[in-house]
């Protein structure tokens, strides 16, 4: 199996946990990340700011309609972020989902819809149990899941989550997220 794309949701402590994992990915790394990272709608750029600044891959907030490539896509906040049949991004103002917008469910199915069992999809720290339907998703897609192991979490609850919602293919300490990732067989691009 190889794979075109890598879906992460994150919450409490995810600064932390993104800066381990994303600044690891070398500056070639050929899938996407989308990121959606739970924030309030009045969050400014810091997150992909500073994650841009300390990363090899270039980082940047996610547009409407902007086709996916290679790089790090960070969903703004107050939208949901949507990932359209043809790879492409859309935005929602529809309801939090989860307690949330951005929602990591709402990216994750959408992103299940869009890139079926070649999707990554990977759940971090976080205090609700946002994402564990998306990856449920992505599982019943064909797709690879990921949990950080919830002892090395800054919040373990959105991990626990996630291993209790499905049966996970892997769960690692974060630390680890990072190399795991780098191992990962990709489509090549035509």
């Amino acid at each position: 199996m190889s794979y075109e794309a890598i879906v992460i949701g994150v919450s409490a402590g995810g600064l932390n946990a993104l800066h381990t994992i994303i600044p690891e990915l070398p500056k070639e790394y050929p899938l996407p990340v989308i990121v959606v990272q739970h924030r309030l709608p009045e969050a400014d750029d810091f997150l992909t700011t500073y994650l841009d600044q300390e990363s090899k891959l270039h980082v940047k907030q996610a547009e409407p309609r902007e086709p996916i490539q290679q790089g790090v896509y960070i969903a703004p906040a107050g939208y949901h972020l949507l990932v359209e049949r043809d790879r492409t991004f859309g935005f929602s103002v529809d309801p939090k989902v989860n307690n949330a917008i951005p929602s990591i469910d709402v990216l994750f199915e959408t992103a299940a819809d869009a890139y079926q069992n070649k999707l990554v999809g990977i759940v971090l720290t976080g205090a609700n149990s946002d994402g564990s339907q998306g990856l449920k998703f992505i599982k019943k897609n064909g797709g690879l899941t990921i949990v950080q192991a919830p002892n090395t979490a800054e919040s373990p609850f959105m991990p626990k989550a996630a291993i209790e919602a499905l049966e996970v293919d892997h769960i690692m300490p974060l630390v680890d997220i990072g190399a795991f990732l780098k191992t990962l067989p990709y489509t090549e691009k035509a």
